[in-house]
């Protein structure tokens, strides 16, 4: 009852070989899941590709679709696959929880959530010692925010243009990108600042940004001092001095920005940025949910790089590999001040959630992901600046570990997004060959690489050679 995968591969580039084989497919035909998509499942759930994929089984990297055909996941089920898919470790853990204990609620006590809390807090740095299990990254993001409010007394709360931060009624007062934001009232007591983007911003040069590759802008840094950040700093401080009252609840940001396409802060912006919300009696929340578990190699949490403690991190997607699970981790003080009343969870912390969630922790030691997120990630980044140095169209290269943006555009002297059908048409292109890849950016103009961990250099080489065959067809069309 198993098939043989055919290769979705052209001439062009040689797929890596795999000795998984995946299962007969064996559900409905491709054209009545296209009927039950149009006719009984929300149409805002979109999906990519003219001919949407139907993905069928996973290995580690590899995604198998109804056909057998085999494609290296390169966007990781939107930076949540964190150690593979279906990893045998994770596989094993939630299989063994499945037999003794799905949920019983947390008013009870079980061995699972006593034994994930140590672990996961162990990864942190003191204070950051207290864990609020949620189900999703918008309920973290949303329980952070209250959270901050009710600890400070304040309520006013300071993001990033470009950041995103949920989907939740709450969290899209913080999530600063159009194409999320509905024509409902949202956002009272939430002001966005500028972003401090070194590519697109009007200030940033080439020496800013914490990766292995900078923007081909000139830089007009002196010895020591960043006038881009500087520049950006100033900005921050307008905001607070115009837009929100003398004391604020927080400030959240992303390390990285995720949905935004990787986009990277000159250094020090954070750290200066922190200083200040703590000033006018704020928190820091760092959302974590793209950036943490070792994703951008050189640390496991992307506030480390930053040189700051946050007072409240969020964490998701990657946390349990794809599992819905999420936590807020913040200090015993600022945790108590939600103890004043009541707040509950069903299914926060559940026994299985834990199990999974402490069986990623594991994988992510043992195969050192961390590491591997770090030496691929950096050759994948340097892969991808000669492509940048071959094609107009690549604008900018940018990333960590394996957290990386190429953002699009007509010229590089223009900066001009590429239009989205044109990027659409490169994606295409990808996926025929045999590599799947995310989109994102304020105009959809920005490729999202963000692979599970356990990518290896040969598949790297593969997707180059890929990704180099579709920029190519593009310039020919274009001609």
């Amino acid at each position: 009852r198993q098939q043989k995968w055919k290769s979705s591969v052209s001439a062009q580039a040689r797929m890596p070989p795999c000795d998984f084989v995946p299962e007969k497919y064996e559900s409905y035909p491709y054209e009545r899941m296209q009927r039950i998509r149009e006719q009984n499942i929300a149409p805002s759930l979109r999906t990519y590709y003219r001919k949407p994929l139907l993905l069928h089984q996973g290995h580690m990297q590899w995604l198998f679709d109804h056909e057998g055909r085999r494609y290296l996941d390169l966007f990781a089920g939107i930076v949540t696959v964190s150690v593979g898919h279906c990893h045998p470790k994770v596989t094993m853990a939630t299989q063994k929880q499945l037999a003794r204990l799905w949920h019983t609620t947390n008013i009870y006590m079980y061995p699972a959530i006593h034994e994930y809390v140590e672990k996961l807090t162990s990864l942190f740095p003191d204070p950051l010692k207290v864990v609020y299990l949620t189900n999703s990254g918008s309920e973290a993001n949303d329980l952070a925010m209250f959270m901050a409010r009710l600890h400070t007394c304040n309520f006013d709360i300071i993001s990033l243009r470009g950041g995103y931060h949920g989907g939740s009624p709450y969290t899209l007062g913080v999530t600063s990108l159009t194409p999320y934001k509905h024509g409902v009232a949202n956002g009272f007591g939430c002001t966005t600042t500028m972003l401090p983007d070194v590519f697109r911003g009007p200030w940033g040069g080439s020496h800013c940004r914490d990766s292995p590759v900078q923007t081909v802008r000139k830089c007009t840094c002196t010895e020591g001092a960043c006038f881009a950040k500087d520049q950006y700093i100033e900005q921050f401080k307008d905001t607070l001095n115009t837009s929100v009252p003398k004391t604020v609840a927080g400030f959240i940001a992303e390390p990285i920005q995720g949905v935004n396409g990787a986009v990277q802060y000159p250094r020090n912006f954070l750290k200066e940025a922190y200083q200040l919300i703590r000033e006018r009696g704020g928190l820091y929340i760092s959302d974590e949910v793209q950036t943490g578990f070792g994703r951008t190699g050189s640390h496991f949490w992307g506030f480390q790089a930053q040189g700051v403690v946050p007072d409240i991190v969020t964490l998701a997607k990657g946390i349990g590999n794809g599992f819905p699970m999420a936590a807020v981790v913040t200090t015993k003080e600022i945790a108590s001040s939600l103890a004043q009343n009541l707040h509950f969870n069903t299914f926060g912390g559940s026994p299985l959630a834990c199990a999974v969630g402490a069986a990623v922790l594991d994988a992510i030691e043992e195969d050192d992901l961390q590491k591997n997120s770090e030496v691929v990630g950096t050759y994948m980044l340097l892969e991808l600046a000669k492509l940048r140095d071959e094609f107009e169209i690549v604008g900018d290269v940018r990333g960590k570990g394996l957290m990386i943006g190429v953002e699009m555009v007509t010229d590089k002297e223009s900066r001009r997004p590429l239009p989205a059908e044109e990027v659409s048409q490169i994606m295409e292109d990808c996926k025929d060959m045999g590599v799947l890849i995310g989109r994102g950016g304020l105009y959809s103009q920005t490729f999202r690489i963000k692979p599970p961990m356990c990518i290896t250099k040969r598949d790297v080489d593969f997707a180059m050679e890929v990704l180099r065959t579709a920029l190519q067809k593009h310039v020919e069309r274009a001609a």
